[in-house]
């Protein structure tokens, strides 16, 4: 298994595209961090409290994840499309051995990336922010929440990717689950539509970022709903594997 993760961990850093999405990735959450806190502070009729502008520093955090899904998509379909899916599988016949090398390079350097680029978003907005008082566990909360969503937004990408072999196929379903239908169940009527709409994908993950809570889910309840919805992508896209040709 170490020549697995040792062979994965060449490929991704050696692929131009690991690059552009992870650097995506920082300009999207610092450079939203800036413009939003530096917006909500010339509008803000007083003092913003250090919880306020952890929130506001961590609202890229919506738009890093597609950079990331993408990422996670191109991890594997990229494989596909020019067909050294095959050299991988004769160098490692057993593609669940190949698929869990994937994804433990993927979500090492998901999480060290996003980390430190949701750490430099909070740091960017509390300079803007200046409050009386930041407590450190908040900001290490807040942080660590920001990059596991992000590597789980990511995951799901790699599970997505997996799934459809497509990159653009891949890319906008990815598009249309972290982005554009969670927002569209909320329109949805009734108890039974509440419910779901909590529980949809990125409206249940997202709670780890905020920290807040909604109807029945907390933070941590929201994002091992959300981890649900990833299993089920990965899960999926591994049984085709299998069964599959290259």
């Amino acid at each position: 298994m170490t020549d697995v993760l040792r062979s994965e961990w060449t490929k991704i850093r050696s692929v131009r595209s690991t690059l552009w999405t992870l650097a995506t990735t920082v300009v999207l959450m610092l450079g939203v961090s800036a413009l939003l806190s530096a917006s909500v502070r010339s509008t803000a009729d007083g003092p913003v409290s250090g919880e306020q502008a952890m929130i506001v520093s961590l609202q890229g955090a919506s738009l890093a994840a597609l950079a990331m899904a993408t990422l996670g998509v191109l991890v594997i379909s990229g494989e596909y499309r020019t067909g050294a899916i095959r050299t991988s599988l004769m160098a490692v016949p057993r593609r669940m051995s190949l698929l869990t090398g994937k994804i433990v390079v993927f979500t090492a350097v998901s999480l060290v990336v996003c980390l430190l680029a949701s750490a430099g978003a909070i740091g960017v907005g509390v300079a803007i922010f200046q409050p009386a008082s930041v407590e450190a566990g908040e900001v290490a909360r807040s942080a660590l929440g920001s990059s596991l969503y992000l590597t789980a937004c990511g995951l799901f990408g790699l599970g997505l990717g997996t799934l459809i072999r497509h990159t653009p196929g891949a890319i906008v379903s990815a598009i249309a689950l972290i982005l554009v239908l969670p927002p569209l169940t909320t329109q949805l009527p009734g108890e039974w539509g509440r419910t779901v709409s909590e529980h949809f994908t990125t409206n249940a993950g997202a709670l780890i970022v905020s920290g807040q809570s909604t109807g029945s889910l907390g933070p941590w309840s929201g994002f091992a709903v959300y981890l649900v919805w990833v299993a089920a992508a990965m899960l999926a896209g591994a049984v085709l594997m299998r069964r599959r040709d290259a």
